[in-house]
């Protein structure tokens, strides 16, 4: 398979053989799955204290008292504890620590999802499905650019550089569509949902990562730290992904 390359003016400099992980089938299934694995494999643990609502001084009145055999705090005399029914007492049936969350996958299968997922990449009519925005309509996919991508250094240049090459317009998409999240999770450290954008796979070391990553929705990858959920978030197919030339030469040993 051939591409053509951009340079950073956004214009097409000449073509480019694209390496073999891009002929892969594209398979949703195994795609989903992985990316279900390693959000499984993300979780922490959790769960309350073994004694969560036994800590407490009861006794038992016993039967024949005419009055329910629930443990009685010794203090109070009638305020019932410690059973899952009362005020203060223990959970019924509580998530356990020690539970396993994790999901296995076999390594040749989600090696296949991660070739299936770039190769998602390569489709036009996926990754506009997938409701990202293009202000040119003769983009050539995958995206690849030159060399020069990874010595911008500064946020200013890697805007000019991204309205250039068209594609600018789908920062501005995620950054209009950061929301407050309804529910509890405001007051758990997630406030804010924000949509995905621009995923750019640069050669290890780039200096123009930090000048992308200040960008909303944008995230910066290396060849070697790529996973499944980076190429298809939530398990959805076609992500707008930019390469460098350099980048791509890592990826033949996909």
């Amino acid at each position: 398979m051939k591409t053509k390359i951009y340079n950073i003016d956004g214009k097409e400099k000449n073509s480019f053989d694209l390496p073999s992980a891009f002929s892969e089938e594209v398979r949703p299934d195994i795609i989903k799955k992985a990316v279900t694995a390693e959000q499984a494999n993300r979780r922490q643990a959790y769960g309350p204290s073994k004694e969560a609502g036994m800590r407490h001084a009861t006794e038992s009145v016993g039967k024949g008292q005419g009055m329910s055999r629930v443990q009685r705090l010794t203090q109070y005399g009638n305020r019932a504890a410690e059973s899952p029914p009362n005020v203060g007492g223990r959970r019924a049936h509580p998530p356990k620590p020690e539970k396993v969350r994790d999901k296995k996958m076999n390594k040749k299968e989600k090696a296949k999802a991660r070739r299936s997922a770039l190769a998602a990449t390569a489709y036009k009519e996926l990754v506009i499905g997938r409701g990202h925005k293009l202000e040119k309509e003769d983009l050539k996919f995958p995206l690849i650019v030159e060399k020069g991508i990874e010595d911008i250094e500064k946020t200013k240049d890697a805007i000019d550089f991204l309205e250039n090459l068209g594609v600018y317009i789908d920062v501005e998409r995620a950054k209009e569509g950061k929301k407050i999240r309804p529910g509890k999770g405001k007051r758990r450290g997630r406030k804010y949902k924000k949509p995905v954008s621009i995923l750019l796979v640069l050669s290890e070391g780039s200096p123009a990562k930090n000048a992308f990553s200040n960008l909303p929705g944008v995230a910066v990858k290396n060849p070697n730290n790529i996973m499944v959920e980076d190429l298809a978030p939530g398990g959805d197919i076609g992500r707008l992904s930019i390469f460098s030339e350099e980048a791509l030469k890592e990826l033949e040993d996909w």
